[in-house]
């Protein structure tokens, strides 16, 4: 259960302030990719896959509605993923289409930092749950992002830091990877609860 103690914090985006919030631990963990790109040394790291189209239905592509949208994602480890198009484009409304793969890997990528800068910094994370959205303008046959927006919520233990808990989401959407390799806004509406003792 979580105490009825919350803080939501505005909107922000990827830009860092020049000073840390007061009261933020100083880092005790090993040297991760973050600090060694700090210290000038830039890991590679390299993400290989297959992708095989599987919506041939006997005359291949000679209609806008002649073919399925069906995609297989094959990698090294995990099951294959089965894609689609979003329906508005004829996809599969029970597969996931790319749309909301950006959506799940920037809200994952935003995830997975903000662990690590609760770890960097003493906070403890017992329970993250996100209901990111994006927004997506089509342009002709093409389009565009205008933003994402993720709103995630985060429990942690100790009362005491939960008015630092918007200072690490904004270092975590520093350290995201992918938040870093798109043109378009993502901003962040968190809200913070405290676990119930």
């Amino acid at each position: 259960g979580t105490e009825i103690v919350s803080i939501s914090g505005p909107k922000r985006g990827n830009s860092r302030p020049s000073t840390p919030a007061v009261g933020l631990k100083p880092s005790t963990c090993s040297p991760s990719p973050i600090t060694a790109w700090q210290h000038g040394r830039m890991p590679t790291h390299t993400y290989a896959l297959s992708l095989t189209w599987a919506g041939n239905r006997g005359t291949g592509t000679s209609g806008y509605r002649d073919y399925g949208r069906d995609v297989t994602a094959h990698a090294d480890g995990p099951p294959d993923l089965e894609l689609t198009a979003d329906p508005a484009f004829r996809g599969d409304r029970t597969k996931w289409n790319p749309e909301q793969l950006l959506v799940a890997a920037l809200s994952e990528c935003h995830l997975l930092s903000f662990l690590h800068v609760a770890v960097m910094h003493g906070v403890t994370v017992v329970a993250y749950a996100d209901e990111p959205v994006g927004t997506m303008v089509q342009e002709g046959i093409g389009g565009h992002f205008t933003g994402v927006v993720l709103r995630p919520t985060v429990t942690i233990t100790d009362p005491r830091q939960v008015e630092l808990v918007p200072q690490l989401h904004h270092e975590a959407s520093r350290a995201c990877f992918i938040a870093a390799s798109v043109s378009f806004p993502v901003t962040h509406e968190p809200t913070t609860l405290v676990a119930a003792r």
